[in-house]
């Protein structure tokens, strides 16, 4: 169970640091620029389902290590970190790719959706990063 919670846990951080990266040269374009890097995501919902596995990882971990509290502690902490990730989708991701049809509708306000969708996905790899650490921490007890 250590194995596949750090394993899953780290490929799905994949997806949210690549946005985060990418952030960097995309949130200065111009409108029909960033529609058209936008296009490059297309289908990676399936990553997405990376995060309840590695949710469910985390909390096997926990009952797996259940005779060592730290160890405990650090896999609930990585399966509440990978719970504030969907939460953090649901609240500001996917609103913004509901208003936009997946970034192929423009709305006038795309520039706020277009912040609202780039942070979040910001914030949701530092979130990855620290339910990565945390799951590795357990396991390597």
């Amino acid at each position: 169970m250590r194995f596949l919670a750090v394993i899953i846990t780290g490929l799905a951080l994949a997806a949210p640091a690549a946005h985060a990266f990418a952030r960097l040269n995309k949130i200065g374009m111009a409108k029909a620029d960033y529609f058209i890097a936008q296009q490059a995501y297309a289908g990676w919902w399936i990553v997405g389902l990376l995060l309840p596995l590695a949710l469910l990882a985390n909390i096997g971990n926990a009952v797996a290590l259940r005779a060592d509290g730290t160890a405990v502690m650090l896999s609930v902490a990585a399966a509440a970190l990978i719970a504030l990730n969907l939460v953090i989708f649901m609240v500001f991701t996917q609103p913004a790719n509901a208003a936009t049809e997946n970034w192929t509708v423009q709305p006038e306000n795309w520039e706020s959706l277009r912040a609202q969708w780039e942070y979040s996905h910001a914030v949701n790899a530092a979130v990855t990063l620290l339910a990565f650490c945390c799951a590795t921490l357990a396991s390597i007890r």
